[in-house]
């Protein structure tokens, strides 16, 4: 009989299939005396995050009781983490997470989608009392009195049909806006990652005349959420579809979606665009509610049809389920372990790789023959309950 998944298993899987090993080994740590091996560290903490497990002192207690059967051949604190992840190199982290999607793709990991996308949006984690880092943003209530702190971030994802996978993240600081964070992570993402998207889709944050040009120069086209931030596109949009019947209906697992489009929507002043496409969609949920939205695009209709347009929009919402969600209520995205600004970077970055970790193994490795894929809570329960089988000892 074929043993189950294991997390012994899977660090095989990183550091053969995945080709990770390099960086399993040497991480880029920064410390100046280092007592504590980084490899049994880095991968204690990537273990740790599989096996949701949040606080660095839990951590510490898993590597106690089973250190043999997660991989990890010496024993440490929890202050040993925090200053460990201090100093961790965030720049050899990125480029790893920028190599597993290019290699991935190389390996074909993506060639059932039939375009591989880029979604970006942002949000909060982790919340203090005090200020007690650079990164830091204060939260005020109606009052406009600071209540508390947290901090702002936008992350990025690769989306690829059933398959997302986080790929990066950009925190900003006090003072500074998610737009700006957010040019900076598509401008790194695009040119540090050697893969070529097929759009990227905002919200409606994000449609302005300096993002527009920037993925022009990227030669990535875009998908945002059209609101009132462009009032006269969204009026002229709202004044044509109103009364006009749709332009395409279809049945779609078992509901119901009208679709309104046109391409020759009059670029506003500044935008490099010749013409503007304005995509209207009216969804009929299995429940009874009704969803309605209008998002643009310099998707040429030849290209794109609207239906296809359509699932694109909807993608939005797979960096909102499946990283933001996923990640703070499953993998300990909200809780910050260790207090400091490379410490919380880190601790993101490292949620990233092993979401990506787990969901190649999962979806790509384990599925192999026909099998039926585990769900992650599954996986997680199967690697939990290898814990206690017997580990072999390691003669070599």
């Amino acid at each position: 009989m074929r043993p189950g998944p294991c997390l012994l298993g899977l660090r095989k899987y990183a550091r053969r299939c995945l080709r990770l090993q390099p960086y399993l080994d040497h991480p880029g740590d920064g410390r100046r005396f280092p007592q504590i091996p980084a490899a049994a560290l880095l991968w204690a903490l990537l273990a740790s995050k599989v096996l949701r497990v949040h606080a660095f002192s839990a951590t510490e207690q898993l590597v106690r009781e089973v250190a043999r059967a997660l991989g990890v051949n010496r024993a440490f604190g929890d202050d040993a983490l925090g200053y460990f992840t201090e100093h961790l190199d965030v720049g050899r982290l990125r480029a790893v997470l920028f190599a597993l999607l290019w290699r991935s793709k190389r390996n074909k990991v993506f060639d059932h989608a039939l375009r591989l996308g880029l979604v970006l949006d942002g949000t909060g984690n982790g919340r203090s009392a005090q200020k007690r880092c650079e990164l830091c943003h204060p939260k005020r209530d109606a009052k406009k009195e600071v209540v508390g702190h947290g901090h702002k971030m936008v992350g990025a994802s690769v989306v690829a049909a059933e398959l997302t996978l986080p790929l990066d993240v950009e925190y900003y600081r006090p003072g500074q806006s998610e737009l700006t964070a957010g040019k900076r992570l598509l401008e790194r993402v695009v040119r540090a990652s050697r893969v070529r998207f097929d759009y990227v889709v905002v919200d409606g944050l994000y449609p302005g005349i300096p993002f527009l040009h920037l993925a022009d120069r990227l030669r990535l086209p875009v998908v945002a959420r059209l609101t009132d931030k462009l009032p006269e596109l969204s009026e002229a949009a709202q004044a044509r579809f109103r009364d006009q019947p749709p332009t395409a209906r279809h049945e779609e697992k078992g509901e119901r979606i009208e679709l309104w489009d046109a391409d020759d929507f009059e670029p506003w002043w500044g935008l490099k665009w010749p013409t503007v496409r304005v995509l209207r969609y009216r969804q009929y949920r299995r429940t009874g509610k009704v969803v309605e939205a209008y998002w643009l695009t310099n998707f040429s209709p030849r290209k794109v049809g609207s239906l296809a347009l359509y699932r694109i929009c909807k993608t939005r919402w797979q960096i909102e389920n499946r990283f933001f969600n996923e990640g703070k209520k499953l993998y300990g995205l909200e809780h910050i372990p260790h207090h400091h600004a490379n410490s919380i970077l880190i601790h993101t970055l490292l949620t990233c790789l092993a979401l990506c970790i787990e969901r190649l193994y999962r979806l790509r490795h384990l599925h192999r023959g026909g099998r039926r894929p585990y769900t992650p809570v599954e996986l997680c329960r199967r690697l939990w309950l290898a814990l206690g089988a017997p580990v072999p000892l390691d003669t070599s």
